[in-house]
C-alpha cells in the first residue's frame, strides 16, 4: 500500500482538507488564496489534463511527487524543490509555559503576510490562516514569530509557516511554538510531520533534536498553465 504521505495533498485535500478543497473525482486543489497545493489521485497524464481542465486561475501551483519527473503540456514546471519529510516519533516534550503567545486569526493577516514575506517560510496568501491552528508571538504591534497547520492528510498534520524575524532570532521562539503544534496535534491523536528544505541543515538539526525524524525525500513542482499560442 503506497504511504500516505508519498500523496500528501491529495490525501489532506480528500480527508482533513475537505472543507477548502475545490475540484471532482481523482483532481482537487486549494483556491489560490488559500494554498497553491493541488492534489491528484494518480498523478496521471489523464489527471493532470484534468487538472488544467478545472483549475479556473492561471497562478502556479505546487504539486508533491515522491520521484523526479517531467510534466506534460499544457504544464511548464517553474521550480523543482527537494524537500524531506519529517515525522514526529518522540515522547512529548513539557509544554512551555508562554503566555505571550497569541491564537492568529483574520485579523493578525497583515502581521502574518509582513513576516511570512520577510522570512519566506514557503507559501503564505491571504487566506492561509483559514488552514486553522496558527499561534503567534508579538513585540509591541509586531507578530516576530509564528507557527501552525497546513496539510491534514489524517491521521497526520503538517505543521507549517515557522518563522521567526531576523530580529529575535536566537530566542527559541520557533522551538517553543513548534512543541505547541506537536502537543496540539498529539491531543487530536494525530501525527505531526513537516517538510524542510533539503539544503536547510539548521532547521533539520533543531527539528531532529525536537523529535522528528526523517522520513523520503519528496520533490515539490512550482508548475504553471502554459497558454495557447495563436
Amino acid at each position: 500500500m503506497t504511504h500516505i504521505l508519498n500523496n500528501p495533498a491529495w490525501h489532506a485535500l480528500t480527508s482533513g482538507n475537505r472543507s477548502l478543497a475545490h475540484g471532482s473525482g481523482p483532481v482537487r486543489y486549494f483556491w489560490s488564496d488559500v494554498s497553491p497545493f493541488a492534489g491528484l489521485e494518480e498523478n496521471s497524464v489523464e489527471q493532470f489534463d484534468e487538472l488544467a481542465r478545472l483549475v479556473p486561475f492561471d497562478s502556479p501551483l505546487a504539486i508533491v511527487l515522491p520521484i523526479a519527473t517531467t510534466l506534460p503540456a499544457p504544464w511548464s514546471i517553474i521550480q523543482r524543490i527537494a524537500v524531506w519529510q519529517m515525522v514526529y516519533i518522540a515522547p512529548l516534550h513539557k509544554l512551555p509555559s508562554a503566555t505571550s503567545v497569541v491564537q492568529l486569526g483574520s485579523a493578525d493577516v497583515p502581521e502574518m503576510l509582513k513576516l511570512t514575506k520577510l522570512t519566506n517560510p514557503g507559501p503564505f496568501e491571504h487566506n492561509t490562516f483559514q488552514f486553522g491552528h496558527y499561534e503567534g508571538i508579538y513585540e509591541g504591534d509586531r507578530l516576530i514569530a509564528m507557527a501552525g497547520q497546513r496539510m491534514h492528510p489524517q491521521p497526520y498534520a503538517e505543521i507549517s509557516a515557522v518563522c521567526t524575524h531576523p530580529d529575535f532570532l536566537g530566542r527559541g521562539l520557533a522551538s517553543q511554538l513548534l512543541v505547541r503544534q506537536i502537543h496540539r496535534i498529539k491531543a487530536a491523536g494525530e501525527i505531526p510531520f513537516l517538510h524542510v528544505k533539503s539544503e536547510n541543515s539548521r532547521a533539520i538539526t533543531v527539528y531532529r533534536n525536537l523529535g522528528f525524524e526523517k522520513r523520503k525525500e519528496v520533490v515539490i513542482y512550482i508548475i504553471q498553465k502554459i497558454s495557447p499560442t495563436t
